[in-house]
């Protein structure tokens, strides 16, 4: 038997299949959009009481000093942590839909693993294409009408659904609860800045006069009430938490959840969001889960990467990834233990969610960050939505006559091809090292070792950063970066249909829930085989609970290799009402990898009722 396949049964096929007879741990992962780290009082806010609920939560578990997400825009970022990968490598590079993307995705191995999955805010964000697999988006009130993003009771409710949805079920949950605060529009923030009403008030609101001013922005009255308007949303955030939290105590899930929590980037200010500086990346990164991690310890030694997120999620919930994931479990670090070559983490940057392109890659360690982007040629501009904020339209008009404040304006708006800066002493990013020849050192290491990732990963950009000093070179690629853009903008409208079908077609070769009511009882449930031998017909067994309404149904069902892979074989059985029907299943010889197995209700995938899928079953050879 290979090692892998031995890995698969030593972590317990039963936990890793619908119908377990142990439950698992229930999960809630708790995001925040657009919060830098600095904003969280346990990751050293020097504003008292902008969190207090979230840092009661953070003293309870194990947290990150150096935490980094990848990307410093929305979905981009969040594909990120819930697949593994790169942008590079997933093809959720920008803000658009990915029908082609076969790779497992958080949802498909929570629900293989037999989770009740269920989301709140941000789905189309979360993945690369919509509709995805969740069991449930708890986006409606109990009175029918829609959530607001910005209301703190909402998530309350939101989670409690949540939480009866899956009890209902008989599985244990997986909620991604993400917290829309605090992304744009601030708290009783208009266009332009200026002040309007707004219902739903965080639990305090600060002012312009008491905000500290990050040291990357510049201390101006407009900065300081656009600051005093973010501030007060981190709060409205915070008080967002403490309903989500309040509903898992009231379901009594508190011992038997493990609580993952971080933000997707930093603030949407200049020199924050849409960037690869330190502040854009840095996320407040913690997990919490009684009885099995520690309390109130800090991690400040390890640089984390969100690429990493999902295999220490699956790591330490012992569910086996069938595929091939970037990222790399720190599960031992969460427990006290060592983790060598966490000295650096990648960071990288492609385009706006308006489709403009500006790619750039950076490396970070504990001293030092490098960037470079290849874009920048001294005309073509930043694109970015932090352009239309009062503090930046406050930069540039005060440009004209402050020479300061000129010169980080040229640098906001055309950047450098390469910068360097000593982080460590200079989080701020305000002092440009890499023409300084007492640097060279800490210039060639971040470059030699950017240039091993950029190989191992096949970054498109590789043949582009060898040739970095080669102004043609960086523009030739550029053109074709952009070419590639504008092609992607003028088939969104045209061919809709056609992606939709490559949508259709993709669901049909992954696992998915096609069940359209959150809360619709399930009609079928698979029993898969422990093991499986290559070159056998295998029998599964499909339970069914179908409405005497629906009279007799065929159930399709077919044997992947992996869990999204191609498929092996498909058959047909019918079923009507209460009962088990068994279908029967070749697995070809030579397969040597696992095989997972779907069932769906109907013989249309378009029409189905309901879409299961098992988890990763090994395959011996005869």
């Amino acid at each position: 038997m290979r090692p892998d396949l031995a890995l698969f049964v030593a972590a317990g096929l039963t936990a890793l299949r619908l119908g377990a007879a142990e439950p698992g741990p229930n999960v809630l992962l708790i995001t925040v959009d657009d919060m830098s780290a600095e904003s969280i009082g346990a990751f050293g806010c020097r504003l008292k009481d902008t969190t207090p609920t979230i840092d009661r939560l953070a003293q309870r578990g194990v947290r990150f000093s150096h935490a980094h997400v990848v990307v410093a825009n929305c979905m981009p970022s969040r594909n990120v942590m819930w697949s593994g990968l790169y942008p590079h490598r997933s093809g959720v590079e920008g803000f658009y839909q990915v029908p082609t993307a076969k790779y497992p995705h958080l949802v498909d191995l929570m629900k293989g693993a037999g989770y009740f999955t269920a989301i709140r805010g941000k789905i189309s964000h979360s993945t690369p294409y919509t509709p995805y697999a969740w069991d449930a988006e708890l986006e409606t009130m109990p009175d029918g009408s829609k959530v607001h993003p910005k209301n703190a009771k909402s998530y309350g409710h939101s989670t409690a659904e949540g939480i009866r949805l899956a009890k209902a079920a008989g599985k244990p949950f997986c909620l991604l609860m993400n917290i829309s605060d605090p992304h744009k529009p601030f708290y009783a923030e208009g266009k332009n800045g200026e002040t309007v009403p707004d219902a739903n008030v965080p639990s305090r609101v600060f002012t312009p006069d008491e905000v500290p001013v990050p040291g990357f922005l510049f201390d101006d009255p407009v900065v300081r009430k656009e600051l005093s308007h973010y501030y007060s949303s981190v709060r409205r955030a915070d008080d967002c938490a403490a309903e989500i939290l309040a509903a898992l105590k009231a379901a009594g899930a508190e011992t038997n959840t493990l609580i993952v929590f971080l933000s997707d980037h930093g603030m949407p200010l200049p020199f924050s969001k849409t960037q690869v500086y330190h502040d854009s990346t840095r996320t407040p990164l913690f997990f919490v889960w009684p009885g099995r991690l520690p309390e109130g310890r800090v991690d400040d030694r390890h640089m984390v990467s969100t690429v990493d997120l999902l295999p220490t999620l699956l790591d330490l919930l012992g569910i086996v990834h069938p595929g091939t994931m970037d990222g790399r479990s720190f599960a031992s670090l969460l427990r006290g233990g060592g983790d060598g070559g966490r000295e650096w983490v990648i960071k990288e940057y492609n385009e706006n969610s308006g489709g403009n392109r500006n790619p750039m890659r950076a490396i970070e360690s504990l001293d030092d960050l490098y960037i470079f982007s290849p874009w920048a040629n001294g005309e073509r501009t930043m694109a970015t939505a932090t352009m239309g904020t009062p503090t930046y339209r406050r930069m540039a008009a005060m440009a004209g006559s402050d020479a300061a404040i000129a010169a980080r304006h040229e640098l906001f708006v055309h950047r450098v091809p390469e910068e360097l800066y000593a982080v460590g002493r200079d989080p701020d990013c305000l002092t440009n090292l890499v023409a300084d020849a007492s640097s060279r050192g800490r210039l060639d290491r971040s470059r030699s070792t950017m240039e091993t990732w950029m190989a191992e990963t096949d970054d498109p950009m590789l043949a582009t950063f060898r040739q970095r000093g080669d102004a043609a070179a960086r523009e030739a690629f550029m053109s074709g970066q952009v070419a590639a853009a504008q092609d992607r903008k003028a088939d969104k409208p045209k061919k809709g249909a056609k992606r939709a079908a490559a949508a259709e077609k993709a669901d049909a070769a992954r696992p998915r829930a096609a069940g359209k009511s959150a809360g619709a009882k399930a009609l079928i449930a698979i029993e898969p085989p422990d093991v499986v031998a290559a070159g056998t017909t295998v029998v599964v067994r499909i339970r069914h609970e179908l409405p005497a309404d629906l009279g007799e149904q065929v159930l399709t069902v077919t044997a992947k290799e992996g869990q999204a892979g191609e498929r092996l074989d498909r058959t047909t059985v019918k079923a009507r009402g209460t009962g088990v029907a068994e279908a029967s299943l070749k697995i070809p010889a030579g397969v040597d990898t696992a095989v997972s197995f779907a069932a769906f209700v109907g013989e249309d995938f378009k029409a189905t009722r309901q879409h299961v899928i098992t988890g990763p079953v090994p395959v011996l050879q005869r």
